[in-house]
């Protein structure tokens, strides 16, 4: 290892690699082959319809053009009420750096039909591009853009860190994405996942994550997070806060570590309860690697609201947060 290397190691800072961004733009976007469409909770019974959905795109921009961690953009066909075309919607890629198959022609990502009801009516209300791309069949086109996304990824020296990646739903789709690429490396580095869902039948990829840490003991360590119900291996409800809070006793060492980075995906929210775990498990100065703390908030996790991030709460170098 170099002494530019070493350096980067002590004070923990990544840095990254220049990617590209908006290769393909919603004016003129490309078009792309659905290839594979496949339930991916750990039951088919499980609370919430979640499909993993691979599209090739060879021959077009699009084609090698990410890396792991950005996102692309589906343009959903039809019209607005207003008369104007549906405006992109992103979604998280979920396949490695070169794709599924390794070559850059298929790209993936993780979605989940949005069913829910108008609160005002009770009438219901489906979201239009989670059904439309989830309704698609093998061999159906899709409109595409992007790549999009510049610093929700692994650095340039990914074996320089260790990773602690805490996802919820969906936002499972970009560490999929990142530990394919760990993965090429043989896993050079200790990876912590906590994966959090409400019900334990609605765990993402749950068995390829059982098989990573069969294949690589003591450097990828899965752990789960159920939080409407107690399972065998989990007494009590938790959240993905409440993981991190249980499993403290080790994952504190490796938060103290000047090489760990924090990367957290999901659901709007969740964010705040894992800043105060944070501050609750860790003494000021490792917490301070993480988290900048406006002197005007105090310093009481309790105290703490969601407005606070980031403004006075400012995750540093060493953390990143993609919250939808």
């Amino acid at each position: 290892m170099s002494e530019t290397d070493q350096s980067i190691v002590v004070e923990g800072v990544p840095t990254f690699p220049e990617v590209l961004q908006h290769v393909v733009r919603p004016t003129d976007p490309v078009i792309g082959t659905v290839v594979e469409s496949r339930v991916c909770t750990k039951s088919k019974k499980a609370a919430g319809f979640v499909r993993h959905i691979e599209i090739d795109v060879s021959g077009t921009a699009l084609e090698g053009a990410w890396v792991s961690g950005q996102s692309f953009g589906v343009v959903p066909p039809g019209l607005t009420e207003a008369g104007k075309p549906h405006k992109l919607r992103l979604y998280s890629i979920a396949a490695p750096t070169g794709g599924e198959t390794g070559d850059g022609t298929i790209i993936s990502t993780t979605l989940k039909r949005v069913v829910d009801e108008h609160w005002e009516d009770h009438t219901l209300f489906q979201g239009l591009c989670s059904n439309y791309l989830a309704d698609l069949q093998i061999g159906d086109k899709v409109h595409l853009t992007g790549p999009a996304g510049k610093r929700f990824l692994l650095p340039a020296d990914p074996a320089a860190h260790n990773y602690i990646f805490i996802a919820t739903g969906t936002g499972i789709a970009p560490f999929r994405s990142m530990l394919g690429d760990l993965v090429k490396l043989g896993m050079p580095s200790r990876v912590d996942l906590i994966m959090g869902v409400p019900y334990e039948s609605d765990l993402l990829y749950d068995e390829d994550f059982k098989e990573l840490a069969e294949d690589y003991p003591g450097r990828f360590h899965y752990r789960t997070a159920i939080s409407r119900h107690t399972t065998p291996g989990q007494p009590k409800k938790l959240y993905v806060q409440g993981r991190l809070q249980e499993d403290a006793s080790v994952l504190v060492e490796i938060l103290k570590s000047d090489r760990t980075l924090i990367y957290i995906c999901g659901i709007a929210g969740m964010e705040l309860g894992i800043l105060q775990t944070l501050a609750g498990v860790l003494d000021p100065k490792s917490l301070s690697q993480y988290l900048t703390i406006d002197p005007e908030i105090g310093t009481d996790p309790g105290r703490w609201n969601r407005k606070m991030i980031p403004r006075t709460l400012k995750p540093t170098k060493r953390m990143f947060l993609e919250v939808y």
